[in-house]
């Protein structure tokens, strides 16, 4: 008679109930006010807000702080390989964390949306923007939240990779410094009721009614 075998039936895999907030720059005083820091930026304001430590703690290739939006529990990182390899930092923590793709948020700047906008998206490509492009080849996916801040096109001749690492000021710095503003709140909302309700309130530029 031959002997019975009891099927192996693979075990769904348990993710961790954390959030992984991703901002995308560049590390070093250099960069600070860059428009391609506005991720940093972004990441500072939000840390800021909820009373969260400041990013003193190095884990990688990325400073990170910890504590709770919307009463869960968040990851917020910084990637200190510069920009274009800022999928380095992240690939290596996501996996750590075991975070499940929809609670991996990347915010970043963005060239084609006019500055003082918000665009939030469940998932898509990179759309040329080299750090999120980086994330997706070291996450594996590109089916994870994305936050972008728009920075706008240079005007007149200056090519795009100058403008990106030219300081904001003025006007401008104002403007970027209100939608972050509004990126800190579309955060909360995202962690609280989920991307898709995030994205019905916040897409679209300072001074939309939510």
């Amino acid at each position: 008679m031959f002997p019975t075998y009891s099927p192996i039936i693979p075990q769904p895999k348990k993710y961790s109930d954390k959030y992984l907030i991703v901002g995308l720059g560049n590390p070093g005083r250099e960069y600070r006010l860059n428009r391609h820091n506005v991720g940093f930026i972004l990441l500072d304001r939000l840390a800021q807000h909820y009373g969260l430590p400041g990013f003193t703690k190095r884990q990688g290739n990325a400073v990170i702080t910890t504590g709770t939006i919307g009463d869960a529990p968040v990851v917020l990182v910084k990637p200190q390989t510069y920009m274009n390899l800022s999928g380095e930092a992240v690939g290596s923590l996501f996996r750590f964390y075991e975070i499940h793709r929809d609670r991996l948020l990347v915010c970043v700047d963005d060239i084609d949306i006019p500055v003082g906008t918000l665009r939030l998206r469940a998932r898509g490509t990179s759309g040329g923007q080299r750090g999120l492009q980086s994330v997706i080849d070291h996450v594996g996916t590109q089916s994870f939240p994305r936050l972008r801040v728009g920075i706008g096109r240079p005007q007149g001749a200056r090519a795009p990779a100058s403008h990106v690492l030219q300081d904001m000021q003025g006007d401008e710095l104002e403007l970027i410094s209100g939608i972050i503003d509004k990126a800190v709140e579309a955060i909360e909302t995202y962690i609280r009721g989920g991307i898709v309700l995030a994205m019905s309130r916040y897409n679209g530029p300072l001074g939309r009614e939510g």
